[in-house]
């Protein structure tokens, strides 16, 4: 497990690097849980998820070793219900904001799972994940709308491919499979951050 930590300053815009798809600045804990993307194919999604270890938790170490393969089972029973999972996402924003990288932008990381959108099977291959912290059942923080602003702006700098219209909930691409980022994820505020930070760039 490689972790490289930074600080993004929370009134700069954010940044990605080009020539690596890491976000700058972030905080950098890198998965093995990740591969190529199809040739040819660019990130065109982003996908919303909620994410708590162990469920209703919040804070702790257990995220990143869930994204690292290296959760340990003996720490709490639920860890033994999924030994063994290979999942990733892109990024996590923390519940005080801060965000942490664990597959590179430009590769595909394992977050999606069986799901569709527009007519297209298998997400992971076009989309990039975005875990918040958090459950179906508590309101995510200002500090996390915020941040998801502007991640969204430096992604869609970085991937022409992106846009505004093209952000989903995890619930949207596998609806019978998964409800997060839940009900009370505000999508009304996040497409009007999103808007205001984009118009600043």
């Amino acid at each position: 497990m490689t972790i490289t930590t930074a600080t993004i300053p929370d009134s700069a815009p954010m940044r990605v690097d080009a020539a690596t798809g890491l976000l700058v600045g972030a905080r950098q804990v890198l998965s093995p849980h990740f591969d190529a993307r199809p040739a040819g194919v660019k990130p065109d999604l982003l996908v919303v998820h909620g994410i708590s270890l162990p469920p209703g938790e919040f804070g702790g170490p257990w995220i990143d070793r869930l994204f690292t393969g290296t959760l340990p089972l003996d720490t709490h029973p639920y860890f033994r219900a999924i030994a063994g999972s290979r999942v990733s996402a892109h990024v996590l924003i923390r519940r005080d904001g801060a965000i942490v990288q664990y597959v590179p932008f430009g590769a595909r990381a394992w977050h999606a799972g069986q799901s569709e959108y527009d007519g297209r099977r298998s997400c992971n291959d076009f989309s990039i994940g975005i875990e918040l912290e958090g459950t179906d059942e508590t309101p995510y923080t200002d500090a996390q709308y915020e941040e998801l602003a502007r991640l969204a702006a430096a992604l869609f700098d970085a991937y022409p491919s992106l846009g505004p219209e093209h952000i989903v909930g995890h619930s949207d691409i596998a609806p019978d499979r998964k409800t997060d980022p839940g009900p009370l994820f505000n999508w009304r505020r996040v497409r009007t951050l999103v808007e205001e930070r984009t118009a600043l760039r």
